[in-house]
């Protein structure tokens, strides 16, 4: 893509950035990738975690990668290595990738319940945006007996904020909009 713009951009979280371009890069849905095993169909993906042993998670969404290290590696040296492969790959990256969904990620099988449809809903106008925003997202994991289970994605997966702030706010708008009972906890990985 010879008109390639990449801008990075911090997030919250001092071991994540993010790799915004000027094409999409997940077309459908986001995905978060915990290890170069996990890429199979996405040898951009891999080809970022083959630069560095202290890669935690790629993620995919829209048109950015995030990408969070363990905070052991220097980000100066990192930044250029990862942008180097993102322009060498990008004109063979295809958006429509299929995802083989890691385990942490799946939510239980069977159909979602209305509830979690109704919680969905209202993140999606209150909390998501700005997650998306810092280079990251939550998933719905369970609902059940007044418990919401979540799962960081991006950016958020590792971010002292995302823990205690984020979730607390979360609880807190769900509390007000949805349920005044909800507890909202961090489903393990």
């Amino acid at each position: 893509m010879s008109d390639l713009r990449l801008m990075i951009q911090s997030t919250p979280n001092p071991n994540a950035l993010k790799f915004v371009v000027n094409t999409p890069v997940k077309i459908d849905g986001n995905i978060t990738y915990k290890s170069a095993g996990e890429c199979t169909y996405n040898p951009l993906a891999k080809a970022i975690f083959d630069l560095s042993p202290n890669i935690r998670e790629v993620y995919f969404f829209d048109n950015y990668i995030t990408v969070t290290q363990n905070g052991e590696a220097d980000w100066d040296d990192l930044e250029s290595k990862i942008q180097a492969v993102i322009k060498e790959k990008i004109d063979t990256h295809d958006p429509h990738f299929q995802v083989e969904i890691p385990k942490a990620d799946q939510a239980p099988s069977g159909p979602r319940s209305k509830e979690m449809d109704q919680i969905d809903a209202i993140l999606d106008q209150t909390v998501r945006p700005a997650l998306q925003m810092d280079g990251g997202d939550i998933k719905l994991i369970n609902y059940a007996n007044d418990t919401l289970q979540v799962f960081y994605q991006g950016a958020c997966g590792s971010c002292p904020s995302s823990s205690m702030g984020t979730m607390k706010a979360i609880e807190n708008i769900l509390r007000d909009q949805f349920n005044p009972n909800i507890v909202v906890e961090l489903a393990e990985a």
